[in-house]
């Protein structure tokens, strides 16, 4: 099959790209690209040019699968040098979406026309990576600088009609007539003695523009290396002419396309991909359907699973014991949903269409004629277990029976089933309207139907769904488990409690391991009844009353506004409490925290790929990026340690293995790590 086809009608040329699925810039694209513009010059009777895009979309982009290998000729910047040449006008006809290279196509066209639906963006930052075919530099030539800027900088695509307001598409033409209104504007266009051609025009921003942009997005763009340099590309723009800005932009692009952090993001847009392919489902495999959802528990946690169904126009049954947590929990989901509204991300429309599709009940019974029924009630496998076999006598026959647990046996719930090929496990993270990881915990008796229904449902309700084995925290709150072990160890051994938190800020999370505790509750988990004398130091924190945010004291003291400041009163507890224990306390530096924090996760990551519990490493990063927010910018923890080398996590393994109680070593770790392998080649 040819990429790129021509065909004559009358005086126009139309250049149709058939690159499935989403027409990527790949070689075949750009050498046909070239080879049309080529023909149209030849040939006298081409009075125009019309670029269109056959399947879906107009060209979604580069082929990134190219990125850091040798690239055959034409390249891009090349090619769209050639369309901005040609003396016969050229029209980009956009539908579907122009994105990165695509939408620097449609730029080097002399005009652009586009369906109401299609979306334009240039979202190469999120690959750590800048537009590297004229973007930053033909943007704000043509939209102005105040309109690329946020364009370029955070990636996000805008829709037409909005395109059409700052003059980036010339027209909106009728989404089944993009072809022959095309045509037409192409002829309608043809007469003119000048065209408008991008590179020739002026990019003005007013004095102190682009530091003020930086300090407005400072904190979403924190440690992140190509939205910088995305400014400096488009400041470019405004200070040097056209071919020089385009040589800053080739610089820029080659120095981010090479660096670490734009591997790693790479890593993870194909990871995310990746992780939707599981093992002994096939893509025929079949689906049941669903309809409708029940929830038992209408606290924080089931509310929020319910949004996900209800957003997604899938209808929730909501059951609670009492009355009253149901109509608190009814209440939240609305006013969670009314706040979303203030904000202009929904209509004061959707948010009755949405709760229209919610039916609160007391009544066990009226999840009978669910297809799908998740559990969100306190994590006790006892709870659990009696939970499952009522609703396996209750709910119908081919339902699927799902625990939201995130510790939990899942075979051991099934077994108390009559359909254990029917019970699986959907972890959600909270705020569960709001996370985007779901943990899809596969029993050994799960069907392949029922897997593979979840992994749909998940892009339904648009999570990015990771699939675990059966294992004490799954993935994520297993490699969690060991940080905060070497966290509450490295306190005794006289780390301070916010100089553990701040190497972790420094790293890139959200939050460090304190914060966090202070933030959740030191209660959770704590069983005042069994814990004299206190073994851990979370305990002995809430033996002292202290509780974290909830009541202003925790780790840290917090003020109303929750401000955190260290607490005097729970070092000296610390202090004593090493000392009854026998612990000396000594300096520990900023690399120790760090090698002890981190290191054992990836370790216990290692154990979980060699255990068989996560299918892939990429698995691992996936969820760590989602549900915990480990820095995007390193790729996750199994990328970040291959890229500081597998002998450097093993030797400080070892090196700290006496700290360690229980410590046990990854035979797959050591072994990639003494043979110069990778975890996630």
């Amino acid at each position: 099959m040819t990429a790129i086809t021509t065909r004559k009608d009358g005086d126009v040329l139309v250049v149709t790209s058939d690159n499935p699925p989403v027409n990527a810039l790949g070689v075949a694209v750009r050498q046909g690209l070239a080879a049309a513009i080529a023909e149209a010059a030849a040939d006298p009777a081409v009075k125009a040019v019309v670029i269109i895009g056959a399947g879906r979309t107009f060209f979604a982009g580069a082929d990134i699968t190219e990125f850091g290998k040798s690239m055959q000729g034409p390249g891009l910047p090349e090619v769209v040098d050639l369309i901005e040449a040609s003396t016969k006008p050229v029209i980009a006809a956009i539908h579907g979406t122009a994105l990165g290279g695509g939408l620097e196509v449609a730029l080097a066209c002399h005009y652009r026309v586009a369906v109401p639906s299609a979306k334009l963006g240039l979202p190469e930052v999120k690959l750590g990576i800048l537009p590297g075919a004229g973007g930053t530099q033909r943007l704000p030539r043509v939209v102005g600088v105040e309109a690329a800027l946020p364009m370029i900088v955070s990636g996000d695509p805008i829709p037409a009609r909005k395109a059409e307001a700052i003059g980036l598409i010339d027209r909106i033409v009728g989404e089944a007539s993009l072809e022959a209104d095309a045509i037409a504007y192409a002829r309608e266009v043809a007469g003119k003695s000048a065209h408008p051609v991008a590179s020739r025009g002026e990019a003005k921003a007013e004095p102190g523009m682009f530091d003020h942009f930086r300090q407005q997005n400072a904190r979403r763009l924190k440690g992140f290396e190509a939205p910088e340099a995305c400014i400096q590309a488009v400041e470019a723009a405004t200070t040097l002419p056209f071919d020089q800005g385009m040589a800053k932009e080739r610089e820029l692009f080659m120095k981010l396309v090479t660096g670490d952090q734009s591997k790693a993001l790479r890593h993870l847009f194909f990871a995310e991909r990746a992780a939707s392919k599981i093992d002994g489902v096939t893509a025929d495999t079949p689906l049941i359907p669903i309809a409708k959802v029940g929830i038992l528990g209408a606290g924080t946690m089931g509310g929020g699973i319910a949004m996900n169904f209800l957003s997604a126009g899938i209808p929730v049954t909501l059951l609670e014991r009492e009355q009253a947590p149901l109509d608190r929990g009814v209440a939240l989901i609305r006013k969670n949903y009314e706040a979303t509204a203030k904000k202009g991300r929904m209509t004061a429309e959707q948010v009755e269409t949405a709760m229209a599709l919610l039916t609160p009940t007391l009544a066990f019974d009226d999840l009978a004629d669910c297809d799908l029924v998740i559990e969100a009630v306190f994590e006790l496998m006892a709870i659990k277990k009696e939970v499952f076999a009522r609703l396996d006598g209750v709910v119908k026959q081919g339902a699927i029976l799902a625990s939201n647990t995130s510790y939990l046996d899942i075979d051991e719930i099934a077994a108390v089933t009559q359909r254990p090929d029917h019970v699986i496990g959907l972890h959600f993270f909270s705020p569960a309207n709001v996370m985007r990881l779901l943990e899809i915990v596969r029993g050994a008796k799960t069907s392949p139907s029922v897997l593979a229904t979840a992994m749909a449902l998940s892009k339904k309700i648009r999570k990015v769904a990771v699939v675990a084995c059966v294992c004490h925290g799954f993935i994520g709150n297993r490699m969690l488990a060991p940080r905060q072990q070497q966290g509450n160890a490295l306190l005794l051994e006289g780390a301070r409690v916010e100089d553990i938190d701040q190497v972790l800020l420094d790293f890139g999370f959200p939050m460090g391991p304190f914060q966090m505790s202070d933030l959740a509750g030191l209660d959770i988990g704590w069983d005042p009844n069994n814990s004299h004398p206190a073994e851990k130091v979370q305990d002995m924190l809430c033996e002292a009353g202290l509780r974290g945010q909830k009541n202003g004291h925790g780790f840290y003291d917090y003020d109303e506004k929750r401000n955190r400041t260290p607490s005097a009163k729970v070092e000296q507890m610390i202090r004593d409490f090493a000392a009854r224990k026998g612990i000396a306390q000594r300096r520990i530096d900023r690399q120790e925290i760090l090698e002890r924090l981190l290191y054992p996760m990836v370790n216990e990551g290692a154990l979980i790929l060699e255990e068989g519990k996560a299918q892939r490493a990429s698995d691992i990063d996936i969820v760590w990026l989602n549900g915990y927010g480990w820095p995007a910018w390193t790729g996750g923890p199994m990328f970040w340690a291959d890229t500081i080398g597998l002998d450097v996590v093993v030797a400080g393994l070892e090196k700290h293995a006496p700290k360690m109680e229980g410590f046990r070593l990854s035979k797959l770790l050591a072994d990639k790590a003494a043979g110069g392998g990778k975890l996630t080649a």
